[in-house]
């Protein structure tokens, strides 16, 4: 009995939710009553209340899904019937929609509702039909351009091809391709290995099989996957990333599962697709290492595997990164390895070290215990020994380049290897070679090596040395950059720190002009440049640094170009420069206490350089923003590379916020593309990436129309980021400007407040009106003020036993004006619409009157105009009218008649 009452309750707090428009959280309720409940007919009326809850979701295949269960129960359940109906249309299923709603009108033949639906859906079929035949004899129309080689009208070839293409993007469109014998046509136009009818198939089958993973292990097994990775080898690169994008979604739909096929073909056949994951990602593995295969083909298979091998969440299993450590670390290490420009070496691009590096990174990150990070390492050592031992030079350059690879990546195994005898003895010897590129390779080996190792005062002892040897000496300026970086970054320790000034050679002014010198100078490669922007990374710990810096356009505007180009590893270093001219990194502050003992015992005080006071940090700003800093930082964004890393991403959205500080710089930050650069970022990242770019967007829709800001479907996008300020981890100013950014995304339209409460913040809006600081508890009250123009959130205040309304009677009459204007301004929206709330407004608290009154005599013209509308409103109510007249508030009533003025 009890188990009864308790599914009764849920199933009604679930038709609760539902009249009140929260699909979700009843979806929830009606799912719990089915957990508890076992009753058939019971049962089959929660499956049917679930069915509408996904209608309302768009989750159509789950619709229908519940509503077949409803309809096994009880043939005759009309409401499950029509539910279904209208599922199956949405799938494209029309024929099944028919018989159903055929059914309904048998049942109820008067009901003028389905006779409608039903009209509506022959026309519908009858459109279909047409459209359906004709495009059956098109796709093979379509086919027929695209093959025929005598064909030579170029127009006609590539509309076929467009047709083709948008068609596999509608479900009915793609079944209907795949039906026709599509996959074998599109083979051969992949085969004709001319560049746009490649292109054409790949994007075609794209759409066969985005989310659709029957489809596409079909595919997969028609195409075979030596086929698709030899076509991500090819030389051309826009063919190459189209199959780099195809086998993105093909990796999707087979680990998705059956997430958009239909259930009941399904069941009977269990797919089951690892091992053709596998077979696809060996074949991607055997890419790295192939000679015929391109440059950028090499790049886009390690971008893929980045992409698809790690686990997305700690619950799943890692044994795809065990399996591709097992069969491909040292096909990864080759790449990462290779010794550019010697003889028989792979063809790699700027890129492809880097992306090497961080795809070793991603696979150690997703090892589980000490045991799997053991044999990483022991793979490693492996790698690095057997060129290092028995091989002539080159062999040990090998060797070095790939110690460099794994200290950029997972740099415990780059340490480890370090280790290893005689790698480090070689790297110095050679660092002193005659040769420029043997040079280069020990050079860098060296500066990684300092970045990461343990032991860097062993490398102090005999790096500095060495690197001003190098440095006063050498007569290449290849070599002579990367020997600064390597003496700025073993003399940065002393990070912000004005007095413990870096012991570099010559004064770190010098270093960094030299660095700017190099930096213009376009004669030099854009690699080497790359290392000058790394120097300044570190130098411009230096306060007088930076203002040469940004005194110093041609430089600003050569580092912005180089952090343009297709060389992505210089995004950090360019991050990193940024940061530090705004001083937008974290300030530990120094506990007062702490500097008195100190300064007592001489010690070491760390000091704040003069010219990194605010003022400073503020004419620096304006001097990038000049120069074009946005639209360097938003083209660093929007590149989807491997460089790009979660702390690169966090480093951009300390920078952002520093630029939106000033609120008359926030329209420029806009026009060159801020705003759209910030939505991912705040997104995706660290948590203070994350919340450093919520930030960035809160300011900026604070001080702006909002709508002009993000136009289109993007003002969507920034509500969650914005929600995100409102978490209690927060700071109290993220949590202020995150209700201040809503507040103005509320008033806009009801589409947004809907989105606003889907992301769950009204609870945290109130939460924040008891806040302790009046001007977080002033934007909570006027953040609910807009959220209360929703029948959701006015709903809330009718409901029994909340403090709600009692809270909003209170604020009217509270002393800050501008709380009293927000939170009268809610009353009088709500007594306009909701009766009930006017009788309920004597019941919260005996100060009702006093609190109405007040609003009536105070000097405010607005507060006396919300004053008077509650009253008004109040006075539709009989009894509550009664206590109205009854009090001195006629008397007032008709003093404020006569004031004309107002």
């Amino acid at each position: 009995g009890a188990h009864w009452q308790v599914t009764g309750q849920l199933r009604e707090q679930g038709n609760a939710f539902f009249q009140a428009g929260d699909h979700a959280a009843a979806l929830d309720a009606y799912t719990q009553a089915l957990s508890l409940c076992d009753a058939g007919p019971e049962r089959a009326v929660l499956h049917r209340n679930r069915a509408a809850c996904y209608l309302k979701l768009e989750d159509y295949a789950k619709a229908e899904a519940d509503a077949s269960k409803a309809i096994e129960a009880d043939g005759r359940d009309i409401k499950a019937l029509f539910r279904r109906s209208q599922a199956l249309q949405k799938l494209g299923r029309l024929d099944q929609a028919v018989s159903d709603l055929q059914r309904c009108v048998s049942l109820e033949p008067k009901n003028k509702a389905f006779q409608e639906a039903l009209r509506a859906l022959g026309s519908s079929m009858h459109e279909k039909m047409k459209t359906m035949s004709c495009t059956d004899s098109k796709v093979q129309q379509m086919f027929q351009i695209l093959l025929d080689p005598e064909e030579k009208d170029v127009d006609k070839k590539q509309k076929a091809a467009q047709n083709l293409i948008v068609l596999a993007r509608e479900e009915a469109g793609a079944e209907k391709i795949f039906q026709s014998d599509g996959v074998r046509l599109l083979t051969q136009l992949l085969d004709t290995a001319k560049a746009e009818l490649m292109l054409a198939a790949l994007r075609t089958l794209v759409g066969l099989c985005s989310g659709h993973r029957s489809r596409t292990m079909a595919i997969l097994v028609e195409l075979g996957a030596p086929r698709l990775s030899a076509v991500l080898g090819v030389e051309h690169e826009h063919v190459s990333l189209a199959a780099y994008n195809l086998l993105h979604v093909m990796f999707d739909s087979l680990k998705e599962g059956l997430q958009r096929d239909f259930r009941g073909k399904e069941d009977a056949v269990v797919l089951d697709s690892s091992k053709d994951l596998k077979l696809l990602i060996k074949h991607l593995l055997e890419l790295l290492v192939l000679e015929g295969a391109s440059a950028h083909g090499r790049d886009n298979a390690l971008n893929l595997l980045i992409k698809v091998v790690p686990r997305k969440s700690p619950k799943e299993s890692n044994s795809m990164s065990l399996w591709v450590i097992d069969q491909g670390l040292k096909k990864i290490l080759e790449v990462g390895s290779t010794v550019c420009g010697a003889p028989g070496s792979l063809p790699v691009t700027e890129n492809s070290r880097m992306s090497a590096s961080v795809l070793l990174s991603k696979l150690y990150d997703d090892l589980k215990c000490d045991a799997e990070r053991e044999n990483f390492h022991h793979l490693c050592e492996g790698y690095v020994r057997s060129w290092f031992e028995g091989h002539e030079l080159s062999g040990k350059l090998r060797a070095i380049q790939a110690v460099s690879c794994l200290l950029q990546g997972p740099a415990d195994a780059g340490n480890r290897v370090l280790e290893l005898e005689g790698i480090m003895d070689c790297v110095l010897s050679l660092c002193a070679s005659v040769s420029e590129a043997h040079q280069l390779v020990a050079v860098e080996a060296l500066i990684h090596a300092a970045d990461k190792a343990k032991r860097a005062s062993f490398i102090t002892a005999n790096g500095v040395s060495l690197l001003k040897e190098i440095y006063k000496h050498s007569e290449r300026d290849s070599i002579r950059i990367r020997a600064l970086v390597g003496l700025c970054k073993l003399g940065s320790a002393g990070g912000t720190d004005f007095s413990m000034k870096q012991f570099a050679e010559g004064s770190t002014m010098k270093l960094a002009k030299q660095c700017r010198k190099w930096l213009c100078n376009e004669a030099i490669d854009a690699g080497t440049r790359r290392w000058a922007v790394e120097g300044l990374a570190y130098l411009t710990f230096d306060a007088d640094v930076k203002e040469e810096f940004v005194e110093d356009k041609a430089a600003m505007q050569a580092m912005f170009h180089l952090a343009k180009s297709e060389d992505r590893s210089v995004l950090y270093a360019v991050a990193s420069t940024l940061v530090n001219c705004t001083n937008s990194y974290d300030h530990e502050e120094p506990d007062p206490q702490m500097l008195e003992l100190a300064k007592y015992a001489k010690q070491h005080i760390p000091e704040q350089h003069p010219k990194d006071k605010p003022e400073f940090v503020r004419r620096r700003v304006r001097k990038l923003l000049t120069a074009g800093v946005v639209s360097a930082l938003s083209c660093m964004v929007k590149s989807e590379n491997p460089a790009l890393t979660n702390s690169c991403r966090e480093l951009i959205s300390r920078v952002f916020l520093a630029l939106v500080e000033e609120a008359e710089d926030r329209g420029g930050v806009v026009a060159q593309g801020g705003g759209k650069a910030l939505i991912p970022l705040s997104l995706e990242g660290t948590e203070v990436g994350q919340t450093k770019a919520a930030q960035a967007l809160a300011k900026i829709t604070i001080t702006s129309n909002p709508e002009m800001v993000f136009p289109g479907e993007r003002i969507y996008e920034v509500v969650r980021p914005l929600v995100s300020l409102l978490h209690l981890q927060r700071t109290g100013l993220e949590n202020f400007e995150g209700l201040m950014a809503l507040t103005n995304l509320a008033g806009i339209s009801e589409r947004l407040r809907q989105k606003i409460l889907k992301e769950k913040a009204v609870p945290m809006i109130e939460g924040y009106m008891f806040e302790e600081h009046e001007l977080i508890r002033l934007a909570a009250t006027e953040c609910m003020c807009n959220m209360a123009m929703s029948v959701e959130v006015q709903e809330l205040f009718l409901a029994e036993g909340s403090d709600r309304l009692k809270l909003m009677v209170l604020y009217s009459g509270e002393e800050d004006e501008k709380l009293r204007r927000a939170a009268s301004g809610t009353l009088a929206m709500l007594t306009a619409l909701h009766p009930a709330i006017c009788k309920r407004i004597p019941q919260v608290t005996a100060h009702w009157l006093e609190i109405l009154q007040a609003l009536l005599l105070s000097p405010s013209p607005e507060l006396q105009h919300r004053g008077a509308i509650v009253v008004m409103n109040m006075m539709a109510e009989r009894e509550v009218a009664e206590q109205l007249i009854a009090s001195e508030m006629l008397e007032i009533l008709s003093v404020t008649a006569k004031d004309k003025d107002k």
